[in-house]
């Protein structure tokens, strides 16, 4: 729907018919036809010496003048009615980066590939269902670093993630200083939207801050964590002495998770498999609703700019001609006819 903001403004295209200061007598016979008010005549294309303005040129005028007069009156765009979300929840991702990630016990679509490639794919598509709330990414291992602040650009965080690689913090894991980043990093948000999704395959084996430690200091603060353990429970290893069946998940401290989870109010998941993974951040967004109720607004898209550049090219091309008409043929030597 097309509207105008200052629709009054349009009185201002009557202006130019007002009857301006006109001479009587001979001069009243050289008069523009069309009347144009004493006020314009310093424009382009107006006779200033008493000279009659071509019809052409008083219609060109006009018709910038009422392109001009539109513009500034505002011509909008109004779009379909859209609601937006109040409030929706300043949600932190934390990824494991230690070297373990590295361990290829995933499988997609028969190939296997290594558990952070998994982690990319499924939080990629959990990223798509998060708009409304506000992202954050945290990534971790002997050292955690924000890689991505909170913020409502879910592309950019995407884009973030998608470029982390193993083993870009070190070849540790401190899990307790990585949810203690993101508890500073929440602690300014408003209560009862704090939530942090913690991915781990690992134990706490370095870092100043214990896990138990980070999660006490996440209940004080407000903050639901909801702890993810990945890694398969066994799978084929291949070796110099023939193939043997391992757990490559053995180094995982589930109960660690679980009561940093329950402390706060989550839930510790085990991911096995890819659909074992996807299911879970289904889960958790169930469990953490996406958009609130929220208020309605109209997309709005100023279209002044449109008027007032024709406007602009019809005056130009009523100077061009103007100074055209001003120029006189060259004659050499300075003579006339008559000489």
């Amino acid at each position: 729907m097309i509207s105008l903001a200052y629709p009054w403004l349009l009185l201002l295209a009557l202006l130019p018919l007002l009857p301006g200061s006109r001479n009587r007598g001979k001069q009243a016979v050289d008069a523009p036809v069309i009347p144009v008010g004493h006020w314009l005549s310093g424009l382009p294309g107006v006779s200033t010496r008493g000279q009659a303005t071509p019809r052409w040129r008083q219609l060109v005028l006009l018709a910038a003048w009422f392109l001009l007069v539109v513009a500034i009156a505002r011509p909008q765009h109004v779009g379909e009615q859209v609601q937006m979300p109040i409030s929706g929840r300043d949600l932190m991702l934390v990824v494991d980066i230690s070297p373990s990630m590295d361990e290829q016990d995933m499988v997609l679509r028969g190939r296997s590939i290594n558990r952070l490639q998994a982690v990319k794919r499924v939080l990629d598509d959990f990223i798509d269902h998060r708009e409304g709330d506000r992202l954050g990414l945290i990534l971790f291992s002997t050292e955690a670093y924000v890689q991505a602040p909170l913020t409502f650009d879910r592309e950019t965080v995407r884009t973030l993630l998608h470029e982390s690689a193993i083993g870009m913090a070190g070849r540790a894991t401190a899990i307790g200083d990585a949810v203690g980043l993101s508890i500073q990093r929440l602690r300014d948000r408003p209560e009862q939207q704090r939530v942090v999704i913690m991915l781990t395959d690992g134990v706490n084996n370095a870092g100043q801050l214990t896990p138990d430690k980070a999660a006490e200091i996440a209940q004080a603060a407000g903050v639901r964590l909801y702890t993810v353990g990945i890694g398969a429970d066994s799978m084929v290893q291949r070796g110099l002495l023939g193939s043997r069946q391992v757990n490559p998940s053995r180094d995982l401290d589930e109960g660690m998770l679980t009561r940093m989870a329950q402390q706060t109010g989550g839930r510790y998941f085990r991911a096995r498999s890819l659909p074992e993974l996807e299911m879970i951040y289904d889960s958790i967004n169930q469990l953490e609703p996406i958009e609130q109720e929220g208020q309605f607004y109209r997309p709005v898209t100023e279209l002044y700019v449109w008027p007032a550049g024709a406007a602009l090219v019809l005056w130009l091309l009523l100077f061009t001609a103007q100074l055209l008409g001003s120029v006189r043929p060259f004659n050499p030597g300075g003579r006339t006819g008559n000489d």
